[in-house]
């Protein structure tokens, strides 16, 4: 079940579109029970369908095709690294390297203490700073070293 705030917030944004394409506002949805919860759970999917009046498979094929909605508790960090042919020409792989070294976890997996996940993504449109990783689809850290990832690390650690 939607919670009243998501649902307050799904109104707002449907007033950006014509009454008739309320589906317009999918991604917003998504994005914002993933902002509540930190995933984006199967019956939440049939609650967003529901209340835009959509099939449920068209909200999964929305939820499923982008990178940035969580289907799974991702952690509260959930670290989406870049492996495009930018960053990887210019060491994706490394940073995945020193993650899984550094957190040990892998590609979907989430540290035991539930504090760090890691993802893989699709380009993020900042290629001059390759290679990057993205936190929580909201801050993005570019020009990774293994020291800048030690820095970042240490300082999400603090909060």
């Amino acid at each position: 079940m939607l919670s009243q705030q998501i649902i307050t917030l799904i109104d707002k944004e449907l007033k950006k579109y014509p009454a008739d394409q309320r589906q317009s506002a999918v991604m917003a949805a998504l994005r914002f029970v993933q902002d509540e919860k930190g995933w984006i759970a199967p019956d939440d999917m049939s609650d967003i369908a529901e209340y835009l009046g959509m099939p449920q498979m068209a909200v999964f094929e929305v939820a499923t095709f982008y990178h940035m909605y969580n289907l799974k508790p991702m952690g509260q960090y959930t670290l989406t690294v870049c492996t495009n042919l930018s960053c990887q020409l210019c060491g994706s792989g490394d940073t995945l390297e020193h993650l899984h070294k550094r957190l040990g976890i892998g590609l979907g997996e989430v540290t035991a203490n539930g504090k760090y996940g890691i993802r893989e993504g699709e380009c993020m449109g900042a290629c001059v700073d390759a290679p990057m990783f993205s936190i929580n689809n909201k801050q993005l850290c570019g020009r990774l070293t293994n020291e800048k990832i030690d820095q970042i690390l240490a300082e999400l650690d603090k909060q």
